[in-house]
């Protein structure tokens, strides 16, 4: 070869940097029809066109595109798919920024897509140790009435379409977020929800009793003879929720399964069941028809069934979970709403069953197997029973949300005593659910949730040991939410506000506020800063300095305070407190002017500051969070298997035990209290004559006796991972 001859490096296109060793198969695609203009005709159920467009608008019609492409085609027996493997998902990405598009303030001009994929975020990312992105809801949502859009009523949650919000970006930048994750070794996490979707074309043609989309619902029609047991439905409405008389009414008549074991979201005069009910629609047949349609959450959310004869809705769901992950490039899909996807009618005067359905195990096996048959990985954010959790995560998600421990360690740290906590954590293990198959996490979206299903359920009759004494399930659930509620609510901390009966809607640092007594938030000095960064790190080391995932998101990043109510009063007006602890914050400084994010959610006010400032600090919240997630990494806590949440010397202390690849133990030491604490840390697991060394400093603590325990002192809110090596390890 000629030396002078230079040969330049071939451009590549994105499916050949992506999917380097994926067969040409599976690379899908939805291919969009010809949009119908919107003025061709009058949007009602005899106009063609009108059909035609809510078709090509609908999800069940990309589903069945994407299926087209993906069936029959070897590259679909390539991975393993029977079994959930909790551990390979979190060796895929242990540490998950969890984003919510519409609070992320982006540079001017910039979307929430690109700004997610940008080069410097992803740097910064690697510095803490982030490793996988979930985007949060980013596809179109909401629904349509007539030929308009309509908004979503429940922060994108309420899906329409498999198509990019354009205004959260384009699909290419979704591609292009996968890319520059790839470069970063980490992974893009996207959204499905099995149980329900917006009110778009698929319920529209639903309601117009067009072809099978009916079968995607819980949605029965009532016979006209009936419709005097309906109530009016308002003009301008498209629907009314139906009051328990009703409901009972309809059951008896036949019609619908009736009352369910709860409602979620409960609001008087505005859902006092699960159930709503349409004006007469006409149908593309002429027929004018009244349906009845379930919604385990808002009205705008209609419930999908599972087992229709047509599997129209299970289609929809698997078709859009093959798009994520085969055209997108998603390596792994969080599964929104999917413990509420069986009913079923029980004997006269019992509530219909309606959680803990086998149903839904299969259908999550069903939705689980097909993502790891193209190589991803699934989590569920199912907040039932630790039983649920776990018969779910047999054959189901891969990991789980920890919903099982999450009000437990904000309860330890308001009450200053771990015994709740430490009775959640056993309670886990001792019905099998494996440390490493949860994503243990700090602030998302949602509110602090106090629901504690566990015990308000189906063991709200078993007894259990606390505080000394022996108490019910429900009762023990009470004290815990009565606790919460009196700590973190009301007079002393009028900045957090309770959610419905669910929880509490605060952020991770006015929880941490609240439990410190600062009641005037805009009177806070640097020295509660420090403390409130300082409590806030030992709530990312519980969760961090554990088996399984460990997620946070930009309100802790940032250390967002929650949007005082009058600046969110209009998303306030319906009972959703939620959106004081959804303030948008300013990630990378790159739009310091900006009042609000894209999508209008106010600014919220941030202890910590942006990720560039602070990681030029080496005492800032990010850089020491970055030395958590480092001891994290180089150890392998993550996918360790958890022994022991022993008994402690002192009620603040929380201490978990952890045997790590090498046969050696790490000891996770959590003071969550404000005072300091001389402790003895004991566990049978501990063996005797073996060094103690606290994995921060790389010094020796002591030894452990021939008890099975050495000593530790701990400053307020402190908390040291210690490796404990059996001479034989």
């Amino acid at each position: 070869m000629n030396p002078e001859i230079h040969h330049e490096p071939s451009e590549i296109s994105y499916d050949e940097q992506f999917y380097p060793a994926r067969p040409r198969p599976l690379k899908p695609s939805v291919r969009r029809a010809a949009r119908v203009d919107a003025q061709s005709g009058d949007p009602v159920p005899d106009n063609p066109k009108y059909v035609e467009w809510l078709i090509n608008q609908s999800i069940l019609h990309d589903a069945k595109l994407i299926a087209e492409q993906l069936s029959g085609k070897g590259s679909m027996w390539q991975n393993p798919y029977a079994d959930p493997n909790p551990r390979a998902a979190v060796e895929r990405g242990s540490v998950w920024f969890t984003a919510y598009p519409i609070s992320i303030i982006t540079a001017p001009g910039a979307s929430f897509l690109s700004s997610l994929g940008d080069e410097s975020l992803w740097q910064a990312f690697s510095e803490i140790g982030v490793t996988a992105v979930h985007t949060g809801p980013v596809k179109q949502a909401g629904g349509i009435d007539g030929w308009r859009a309509t908004p979503s009523v429940d922060g994108h949650f309420d899906r329409i379409s498999m198509q990019i919000d354009s205004a959260f970006g384009t699909e290419e930048e979704f591609r292009k977020l996968c890319v520059v994750a790839a470069a970063y070794d980490g992974i893009v996490i996207d959204d499905i929800v099995p149980g329900h979707t917006g009110k778009g074309a698929d319920f529209r043609l639903a309601e117009m009793a067009h072809a099978d989309y009916p079968g995607i619902y819980h949605m029965v029609e009532i016979e006209q003879q009936d419709w005097h047991l309906l109530p009016r439905v308002p003009e301008g409405r498209d629907a009314v929720n139906i009051d328990a008389d009703t409901e009972a009414q309809l059951a008896r008549a036949g019609y619908i399964i009736g009352q369910l074991q709860r409602v979620i979201f409960y609001e008087l005069g505005v859902k006092e069941t699960n159930w709503s009910v349409t004006p007469a629609v006409m149908g593309v047949d002429g027929v004018e028809r009244r349906w009845v349609y379930l919604h385990y959450f808002k009205a705008g959310q209609p419930s999908i069934n599972w087992l229709d004869p047509s599997f129209a809705g299970m289609r929809l769901v698997i078709g859009d979970a093959c798009h994520s992950i085969a055209d997108l490039g998603a390596g792994a899909l969080r599964l929104d709403a999917n413990g509420f996807l069986g009913v079923e009618r029980r004997t006269e005067g019992l509530p219909g069953w309606s959680e803990g359905h086998p149903l839904s195990e299969a259908a999550n096996h069903l939705i689980a197997s097909i993502v790891r048959k193209m190589g991803g990985f699934t989590f569920q954010e199912l907040n039932l029973t630790i039983d649920d959790i776990k018969a779910m995560g047999t054959t189901g998600a891969d990991l789980s949300y920890d919903f099982i421990n999450r009000p437990a360690y904000h309860h330890a740290l308001v009450m200053g005593n771990t015994e709740f906590l430490r009775l959640t954590m056993n309670l886990a293990r001792d019905h099998g659910v494996d440390a490493a198959s949860l994503v243990h996490a700090l602030q998302n979206h949602d509110e602090l949730t106090f629901e504690l299903v566990h015990f308000a359920t189906l063991h709200k009759d078993d007894e259990f040991d606390y505080g000394g004494e022996s108490v019910t399930g429900s009762d023990l659930g009470d004290r815990i939410r009565k606790d919460l509620c009196e700590r973190l609510t009301g007079r002393w901390a009028p900045y957090n506000r309770t959610f419905t009966t669910n929880g509490i809607a605060c952020t991770t640092a006015s929880v941490i506020t609240a439990a410190l007594g600062i009641r005037d938030l805009d009177r806070m000095d640097a020295a509660d800063i420090d403390t409130v960064k300082q409590a806030h790190l030992l709530l990312a080391m519980f969760n961090a300095l554990q088996p399984g995932v460990f997620a946070l998101s930009g309100w802790d990043l940032c250390g967002l305070l929650p949007v005082p109510s009058e600046d969110v009063a209009d998303l306030l007006a319906e009972g959703d407190t939620r959106w004081i602890n959804r303030g948008a914050h300013d990630l990378m400084g790159v739009n310091p002017d900006a009042e609000r994010s894209e999508s209008g959610i106010p600014r919220g006010h941030s202890l910590y500051g942006s990720l560039p400032v602070q990681l030029q600090d080496p005492t800032s919240f990010a850089r020491r969070l970055a030395r958590i997630i480092d001891v994290r990494n180089r150890f392998g806590i993550a996918t360790a298997v958890q022994l022991d949440v022993p008994t402690v010397s002192h009620k603040g202390l929380l201490v978990m035990v952890h045997e790590l690849a090498d046969a050696s133990l790490e000891v996770t030491v959590l003071n969550f209290t404000s005072e300091e604490i001389a402790a003895t840390v004991q566990s049978q697991f501990l063996p005797a004559g073996s060094p103690a060394v606290n994995l921060f400093t790389d010094e020796q603590i002591g030894a452990v006796d021939e008890l099975h325990s050495f000593p530790i002192t701990l400053a307020p809110y402190e908390g040291v991972p210690v490796v404990v090596r059996p001479e034989s390890a």
